[in-house]
């Protein structure tokens, strides 16, 4: 046994100096580094293989002093090394006989991932499955020292969606512990609930990675929720407000997170909203005050103020919203053709939205012609043309568009009222007034 490890080990030593000669892979350090080094990966990767099949961990224990010093002196010599690293350390931590041992191997693992960045990138996610690690090592008790961790690596903005419940659970964790107020959970979650509808923009085509982020929104909003009433918002918000009233991030923060949970109708969202357009007179801001003018039933100001941010707001995420809330304020101000355009402009930025679609259905149920012979019935057929439509686009609001077309169908006429005006099912319809829709006939 002992003489086929002995050959394996030449074996591969043999191999790896061709290669290295031949090849000259970038290990991270020289080439005279990396030919000492050549031997203690052999026997580093023959442990781990046996650990492999075994599952025993004194063969971690037998990689560890050769890992090591292949981390220290050739820290590219493989992604590897880090992956397998978590692995060797983590069984060393069962088996260490006192804390301080153990506390000295997780401070190590923590330092691996340090070099697993410095060396290999992408710091957000590799920050996030560092402060993971510490936070399935160090328990609840421990959120003082993964939570800062988390909260560096969805700094970075490219954190993968799959940690934004982590990151939030430890946000509340350490608010909950006393280390911060209220505040820094409203913030976070604005982080991630931002961070998880840009990744769910970037895969609405794949509907299996689209469910996975939806599962990851939904925990995101069940451990938000607690802070996600109006009045929390408000009382969170409100002394910081009154001792700060012109500080334009404060009040980007305060007018983000309460238009994003509907608490448009409060006082401090006017006031925040206010101050902010006057102090930065934005396509954005712009778009933050028609929304307090919807909530005011101020419509007339509101298509101003949402005309001009449409035009200008440069995110078809933020166009979208912007026409959706001028489709509002138009059909507020009376002016349903309009209200339809601008349901129509907002589709066009996010092709993957069926509420457009829905609330064009709407219009035409609340607000069609009755001079068809029919008391407006026929408006009920373009209606349910656009919530089907609507639910084709978007399976996500299935629910209420299948609502709206039993809510039409129940609305339609009468067969025999059909027929004693020439129409037949299945027949080509135009529906008057300035719904102008063609569509076909359908009855009760």
């Amino acid at each position: 046994m002992k003489k086929h490890k002995i050959f394996l080990i030449g074996a591969a030593l043999l191999t790896m100096g061709v290669n290295a000669n031949a090849q000259s892979p970038n290990w991270g350090c020289d080439a005279e580094t990396q030919q000492q080094m050549l031997e203690h990966v052999s026997l580093y990767q023959e442990s781990m293989k046996q650990y492999t099949a075994s599952k025993d961990a004194r063969y971690c224990a037998e990689a560890y002093p050769h890992w090591k010093l292949i981390v220290a002196n050739c820290p590219k010599q493989s992604v590897n090394l880090y992956v397998r690293g978590v692995v060797i350390l983590k069984n060393m931590m069962k088996q260490a006989k006192t804390q301080e041992q153990r506390d000295s191997l997780i401070d190590e693992l923590m330092r691996m991932y340090d070099t697993r960045i410095a060396n290999y990138g992408d710091t957000a996610n590799t920050l996030a499955k560092k402060a993971l690690e510490l936070e399935s090592l160090r328990g609840a008790k421990g959120v003082n020292e993964y939570y800062p961790i988390y909260a560096q690596a969805a700094s970075h903005g490219d954190m993968q969606a799959e940690y934004a419940v982590k990151y939030m659970e430890a946000t509340i964790k350490y608010v909950q512990s006393g280390y911060a107020e209220p505040t820094l959970v409203v913030d976070n979650y604005d982080i991630a609930s931002e961070m998880l509808e840009n990744a769910l923009d970037e895969q609405a085509a794949d509907s299996v990675k689209a469910a996975k982020i939806r599962g990851y929104i939904s925990g995101v909003e069940s451990a938000f929720a607690p802070y996600a009433d109006c009045g929390q918002l408000v009382e969170i918000y409100s002394k910081k407000f009154e001792s700060d009233p012109e500080n334009v991030t404060l009040l980007k923060k305060i007018t983000n997170i309460m238009m994003k949970k509907g608490c448009t109708e409060d006082q401090l969202f006017f006031q925040a909203t206010d101050n902010l357009y006057r102090l930065e007179p934005t396509p954005s801001t712009a778009l933050r005050m028609g929304q307090m003018c919807v909530s005011k039933k101020d419509f007339a100001n509101a298509v101003k103020y949402l005309t001009n941010a449409a035009n200008d707001l440069e995110s078809p995420k933020d166009r979208y919203k912007a026409y959706m809330l001028l489709g509002v304020a138009q059909e507020g101000h009376g002016s349903y053709a309009a209200a339809r355009s601008a349901f129509y402009r907002a589709a066009e930025n996010d092709p993957n939205k069926g509420e457009p679609y829905l609330r064009i259905a709407y219009l035409y149920m609340a607000h069609h012609s009755n001079d068809d012979g029919m008391n407006g019935r026929s408006a009920y057929w373009a209606a349910c043309d656009k919530a089907v439509r609507a639910k084709n686009v978007d399976p996500s609001i299935a629910d209420e568009a299948n609502k709206v077309i039993s809510k039409c169908s129940s609305s339609y006429p009468k067969k025999e009222d059909a027929f004693m005006l020439n129409l037949m099912n299945g027949q080509g319809y135009t529906v008057g007034g300035w719904i102008g829709e063609s569509t076909t006939v359908r009855t009760r």
